[in-house]
């Protein structure tokens, strides 16, 4: 089946191997576990609408949030395909996987791997981000660098957005703090 583009309809293929993703919500379940533990954030979890329509699909958000003002927000989507949403600080969005149909080779033990070494790079304090103006109108500009990895992103922004960031001070880069690491317990320290 097709788009009438030439693309697969990728809609009607997701149905086979839904199962091989399940890994992605078991690894999300583990990793925001093991942050909790070990940085000082605050863990927000809500069950909201993923767009406007009366029909839309309820999913479950995580979101942790740094005590320390100057560390980025991080946030997982669990989707009912099963998938995640991996967003890092205001900007920084990552789907997993990005298509999921059969016919895609998207691979669930890389995508694991993937997700951790995002998350690892954004708690070390490895995301930037800053909005950009030009002539044809505002973009967000992400950079995230960790070991063994490097992205950048741009995305248009609508001028609400754009507005917005600036307001909040994203006109000049901010660089996330690296996450503040939450004390020993008076039983894990060393005599």
């Amino acid at each position: 089946m097709g788009d009438g583009r030439g693309r697969p309809d990728h809609r009607a293929v997701r149905a086979g191997e839904r199962g091989r993703f399940q890994v992605l919500h078991d690894a999300a379940e583990r990793l925001l576990d093991e942050l909790t533990e070990r940085y000082v954030v605050d863990r927000r979890e809500v069950k909201e609408a993923v767009g406007p329509q009366p029909d839309a699909e309820i999913v479950r958000t995580v979101r942790l949030v740094p005590r320390y003002p100057g560390a980025g927000p991080f946030a997982i989507t669990f989707t009912d395909f099963p998938g995640i949403v991996l967003r890092l600080g205001r900007w920084f969005v990552e789907a997993m996987p990005d298509c999921g149909c059969d016919d895609c080779t998207e691979d669930p033990d890389e995508l694991v791997a993937d997700l951790r070494a995002l998350s690892a790079a954004h708690v070390e304090g490895g995301l930037w981000e800053r909005v950009r103006r030009g002539m044809t109108g505002s973009w967000s500009e992400t950079r995230l660098i960790g070991p063994g990895l490097r992205a950048s992103r741009q995305i248009p922004l609508d001028s609400r957005e754009a507005r917005d960031a600036r307001r909040e001070g994203f006109a000049a880069a901010v660089q996330w703090a690296p996450w503040p690491l939450r004390a020993p317990e008076d039983g894990d320290r060393d005599s």
